[in-house]
Parts: C-alpha cells; sequence; structure tokens
C-alpha cells in the first residue's frame, strides 16, 4: 500500500507497506532499497546482500544505521574508524564519508534528514504527499553536537535487555530519535492501549517484524471540509507509518507471533529527553539549552 493524502489544507497518516513496491533502488550486487518519508525525513530499508557496501560521500550531518533483527551483521565504517556489530542495535554515523557493510544477508534501515538526503527524498514513494509541507509540523532544528566530538556510536539492543518497567529503549543523536519499542508476543489487548496525539512533529512507526493496526482519529475542526474518518489501518512488516501533528494515534500488535515496532522522530523528542533515565544514550549528547 502506498501513501495516503487527505486534502491540502490538512495531512493525514501515511502508510507504505515495503513489500508490495518495487524497490527505490536495486545496487549491482541485489541490494534493494525502499525509500519513504516525512517532512524532515527519510527512511531507507534495504534487504541487503552479505558484502554489500551502502555509501555516504559527503553526508553534511549525523545518520543513523538501525540494525532491526537478531540475525543482523554489519561493519560501518569512516576514513578514521571502523565498528562491526551484530544483532538488533542503533548506530550513529559521522558527518564525512562513511559506509554500512552488510557481512550477512540481513535487513538495514538507515535514517536521513531530509537536508542531508535530498535527492533520497525525491525518491520516496509518497514523496508527492510532501509537494506543500505540512505548517504543523515544526521545522527542522539539529540538537547539539556531542561533547566528545562525531565519530561512530554503536549502541547494541544485547547490552540493554528489555524492561517491563520502561516502553522501549529510547536513543537519541544530533538529528533523531529511535525508540526499540518492548517487543510483544500476540495480540495487544483492546482494552489498554494508548491514544495520545502531538503538537508540532510527525511520529514515524517502522514495523519491522509481526502485523499492525494503527488506530488513527483527526480531531474535528470547525471546516467540516477538513473532517476525515477514523482509520484503522492493517500494515505488515516491514512497513512505515507517518502519523502528522494533532492526530490521534495509537497501534495495536495483532500478529500471533513476535510484533516489533520501531518509533523514529527528527528531531528528537524534548519531553522524552526531559525525563530522568528514559534517553539511555543521554550523556552521549546534550540537550538544546
Amino acid at each position: 500500500m502506498q501513501a495516503q493524502q487527505a486534502s491540502k489544507s490538512r495531512a493525514a497518516a501515511e502508510y507504505v507497506e515495503f513489500p508490495d513496491l518495487e524497490p527505490s533502488a536495486r545496487s549491482d550486487a541485489g541490494t534493494r532499497t525502499w525509500t519513504a518519508r516525512g517532512q524532515n525525513f527519510v527512511v531507507a530499508y534495504s534487504s541487503a546482500v552479505a558484502g554489500d557496501e551502502l555509501t555516504r560521500e559527503d553526508q553534511s550531518d549525523e545518520y543513523v544505521v538501525v540494525l532491526p533483527h537478531e540475525g543482523c551483521a554489519a561493519t560501518v565504517r569512516t576514513p578514521g574508524d571502523e565498528r562491526s556489530v551484530t544483532g538488533q542495535a542503533v548506530i550513529v554515523m559521522p558527518p564525512g564519508r562513511s559506509s554500512v557493510v552488510a557481512d550477512a544477508d540481513c535487513d538495514l534501515v538507515r535514517l536521513f534528514t531530509v537536508a542531508s538526503a535530498e535527492s533520497l527524498a525525491r525518491t520516496a514513494v509518497n514523496q508527492d504527499s510532501y509537494e506543500q509541507p505540512d505548517p504543523k509540523v515544526a521545522s527542522f532544528e539539529p540538537w547539539p553536537d556531542p561533547p566528545g566530538g562525531h565519530r561512530i556510536r554503536a549502541y547494541p539492543l544485547s547490552e540493554v535487555p528489555v524492561d517491563p518497567e520502561r516502553f522501549g529503549r529510547i536513543f537519541r543523536c544530533s538529528t533523531f530519535m529511535v525508540n526499540f519499542l518492548n517487543p510483544r508476543t500476540g495480540v495487544r489487548d483492546p482494552e489498554s492501549l494508548s491514544p495520545h496525539q502531538h503538537d508540532d512533529f510527525e511520529q514515524c512507526s517502522l514495523a519491522v517484524e509481526g502485523d499492525f493496526v494503527h488506530h488513527i482519529r483527526t480531531p474535528w475542526t470547525r471546516r467540516m471540509s477538513e473532517w476525515l474518518p477514523d482509520e484503522h489501518q492493517a500494515c505488515g512488516s516491514p512497513s512505515v507509518a507517518v502519523i502528522p501533528p494533532t492526530a490521534v494515534h495509537t497501534t495495536q500488535s495483532v500478529g500471533s507471533g513476535r510484533n516489533q515496532l520501531i518509533d523514529i522522530f527528527c528531531p528528537p523528542r524534548a519531553d522524552f529527553s526531559a525525563r530522568p533515565g528514559l534517553v539511555l544514550n543521554s550523556d552521549d549528547y546534550p540537550t538544546p539549552a
């Protein structure tokens, strides 16, 4: 399913299911990459072939590599550094030249700001929905650079066990916040959902395993022409849902097995960052003054 859009004056949620679509790019080695976007960011989801290398020649800001599955294995490189990472992980890549090498046949996800990856944004399957920006989405402003300087920073999830008292494992950098939500087995209790809304930023929910239903309600305005019906959109994996500001939303896992969702925010969320201990790598990155 490709993206859905409402009227020009009011954005609707976007849904992109990658298996239903032709890839945005295919490398000589056979790696397939699909791209989807929000107003401030691009998600590049690659089904990578072992040994293939995904490069960035002149990256202007930090980007993020997500290893979404336990069977993932990749080596990330810059001219002065190299790290090999296995299993689920969040990896922050510095500006400048860098590459990601698949050490196995596996899925790799890269997250870029639109400012640093304009050409990738133009390949997004839902690019048409962003020809006119949504005025409700706050303009992207990068957060402060890390005091220790830019470098590869890898955060394997194996080092941070799932804690049922937390609602995920959250990491941030100067450009993104990534929340590996706690995986769920089976259907989420329909009597224990968590509808909420955001005033001025989009939420990108990346489904990497299992099946989900995104429940979306658009608040009414005085203009009936802007009213939208409630949505209960089923999406499999891998897929992206981009939820616009002010929309009341919650996502329900409905697969019988393991269901894994990853929430993405660009730039990072100030409210989460203000809660002590919630962001696991907060010592590496300062918040704005």
